[in-house]
């Protein structure tokens, strides 16, 4: 069997961030997936959202389920933390090293199938709860293991490699995360890197539940006429309703804006300034994204860019006021701190 490695060595004249890495720090195996698959796309996007963002590589945990999305995490920051679940149970195992280490940035990467079918409930419980973490969904509409079935997010009406045309309707898994409590909810095209990466970054750096529903066209099943997750669908049908800049340290200005100006949004130490391309999208208006969203799926679009966020977000040790300090950190004395503190809750319970 050929073994095939990238080289350890980096050139010395590669520019490097302000915690000393370079971009090539960011990196993770030899991809395995077909030549021209979205996933890799948003794996490269991942890598330079990292690396801009200066992240200790240490400081990251990615977690995944089954399918070539699951396996995307191989390909990037092979230096951080990672963990493969079973199927669709990815939500549950991130929650869980969430309360035991909250000083880790979570990521959660998973598929339509992972998280539209088999993981339905645990991805309306992970929203639902506000879990603190990155959720990227690699959207293809097939199931790209099992040679091309339509998933639970094709779109009614599209059309298979083969000819088979989807009868069922697709669920929009946007729509679905702002009705179950995410407060950072946002679409994009793993072919768009400009509008990706900022995306990316925001959603590193917000303190709650946030998921990016990417776009990703798989090259063997579903990238022909027909498809409504291919290359030139939504090329050709994407309606961009802002675009984004990300930046670190920086004051927020101002909270309202007209057409083709921006607004600045504060986001725990840095900011989203978004620019505003459709003249009446609010994306703080939790009922007006789902009306958007659910009108340009009516028309046929693909609605992208930041289609909600909650300005004041809490997430889910905020909501059940845990301590500060990681639960895996505390000693007997913190969990055990005797009879007199047992006595004064169970008196406050009767």
């Amino acid at each position: 069997m050929t073994y095939i490695a990238k080289p350890k060595l980096h050139h010395p004249s590669l520019p490097k961030n302000d915690v000393g890495y370079t971009r090539r720090d960011y990196d993770g195996a030899i991809s395995t997936l077909c030549a021209g698959c979205g996933h890799d796309s948003i794996s490269a996007a991942i890598v330079q959202a990292c690396f801009e963002l200066s992240i200790e590589p240490h400081r990251v945990a990615k977690l995944s389920g089954i399918g070539c999305s699951s396996k995307a995490p191989t390909y990037f920051l092979g230096n951080s933390h990672g963990f493969n679940t079973v199927h669709g149970r990815m939500p549950s195992v991130l929650t869980g090293a969430n309360l035991a280490n909250r000083d880790l940035i979570y990521m959660g990467v998973s598929g339509d199938g992972d998280s539209a079918s088999i993981g339905l409930g645990q991805f309306a419980h992970l929203m639902r709860r506000g879990v603190n973490m990155t959720y990227i969904v690699m959207n293809n509409g097939v199931y790209g293991l099992t040679k091309g079935q339509f998933s639970a997010t094709a779109d009614k009406g599209s059309v298979a490699k083969k000819g088979a045309v989807n009868r069922d309707a697709g669920i929009d898994l946007a729509s679905m995360a702002i009705i179950m409590g995410a407060t950072f909810v946002a679409r994009s095209f793993s072919g768009d890197k400009t509008q990706l990466v900022p995306l990316i970054k925001a959603a590193i750096s917000h303190p709650g539940a946030a998921i990016l529903d990417v776009v990703s066209p798989c090259v063997a099943f579903n990238n022909h006429a027909g498809s409504t997750k291919s290359y030139d669908f939504v090329r050709d049908h994407n309606e961009a309703v802002n675009r984004l800049d990300f930046i670190t340290g920086s004051a927020p200005l101002t909270a309202d804006y007209a057409p083709g100006e921006t607004v600045d949004v504060p986001q725990a130490g840095s900011t989203l300034r978004l620019r505003k391309i459709t003249p009446d999208y609010d994306p703080a208006d939790k009922a007006g994204a789902l009306a958007f969203i659910e009108q340009k799926n009516h028309a046929g679009e693909v609605a992208t860019g930041l289609l909600y966020l909650d300005p004041l977000p809490k997430d889910l040790h905020a909501n059940m006021n845990t301590t500060k300090r990681p639960l895996n950190t505390l000693d007997e004395a913190d969990l055990c701190p005797g009879s007199s503190v047992l006595d004064r809750i169970n008196a406050s319970l009767r």
